[in-house]
């Protein structure tokens, strides 16, 4: 087998264990408070200044938080994910909520089922680090976007510290084996860089998380989540000081996460 298939081969069940997950998850998202109140939304809505007449495309939609967001501002938003559990969610709740404006679809972030140049933004918000290839991508998001045309990403970065970015990688694949891994918010920009996407603005922001929640969202079972509690509240003093960790039970353990946000501009 090359390289190449088997990379193929290994993106593949990556993303069989990203529907795997979701898929079994899926209701957690529509009520989880990082996924459907966190600042980083209303923020990413602010800085993108989106347009009545825009057609925009939300990748790694979940329960669809996202496109509802920009929905009330641009002309059709149309939310994508891999995972059928979380398209139908998303269609469900845009039914409830009365949004008749946001198609849904089931697509692949590295393969978009979408004409080149087909819409005037493009969105992906807490999703990236579940992506077997980053670089596929990103790539994508430019092949899709028009010219001028707007990208916002929101993800958990890691810094440049290569023991804390392993430790957080580590941590959160023994809690979701859909996690691929974090990059910092300056890798972020040289692959949008790297695909003639200009970046127009970064921010970073803390996101305090509850350990409780956080084991929940996933549905780690009893007999793990001690251990994942151990490892946090006894790493190393520059892991604790990027996590911050507090509390010593797992109903008042928390950590704070460090969101990245990006926009970039089609050139």
């Amino acid at each position: 087998m090359s390289e190449d298939d088997r990379a193929i081969n290994e993106g593949d069940s990556a993303k069989q264990v990203n529907r795997d997950q979701f898929g079994a998850n899926a209701a957690n998202y529509a009520t989880s408070r990082v996924h459907a109140k966190g600042a980083s939304l209303a923020r990413m809505v602010e800085l993108v200044e989106p347009q009545s007449e825009w057609h925009g495309l939300d990748i790694a939609t979940a329960a669809g938080h996202t496109a509802f967001a920009f929905a009330p501002h641009v002309t059709h938003m149309v939310a994508t994910d891999l995972t059928p559990e979380m398209v139908e969610l998303a269609d469900s709740r845009a039914a409830d909520l009365g949004i008749s404006n946001v198609s849904t679809e089931i697509a692949d972030a590295e393969a978009l089922p979408f004409d080149d140049a087909t819409f005037d933004l493009v969105t992906c918000r807490i999703a990236p680090h579940h992506f077997p290839d980053q670089p596929a991508f990103i790539s994508e998001v430019a092949r899709v976007l028009r010219a001028g045309a707007i990208f916002a990403l929101v993800d958990n970065v890691v810094p440049d510290d290569h023991e804390v970015a392993l430790f957080c990688d580590d941590w959160e694949q023994r809690r979701d084996p859909s996690h691929v891994n974090c990059l910092s918010l300056e890798e972020w920009s040289q692959l949008c860089e790297r695909f003639g996407l200009s970046i127009r603005t970064v921010e970073t922001s803390p996101k305090l998380m509850s350990f409780q929640a956080w084991a929940d969202n996933m549905a780690v079972p009893a007999d793990l989540r001690p251990e994942l509690l151990s490892d946090l509240l006894e790493a190393t003093p520059a892991v604790r000081r990027f996590l911050q960790p507090t509390g010593t039970t797992e109903a008042d353990a928390t950590f704070t996460l460090t969101e990245g946000l990006l926009v970039a501009q089609k050139a």
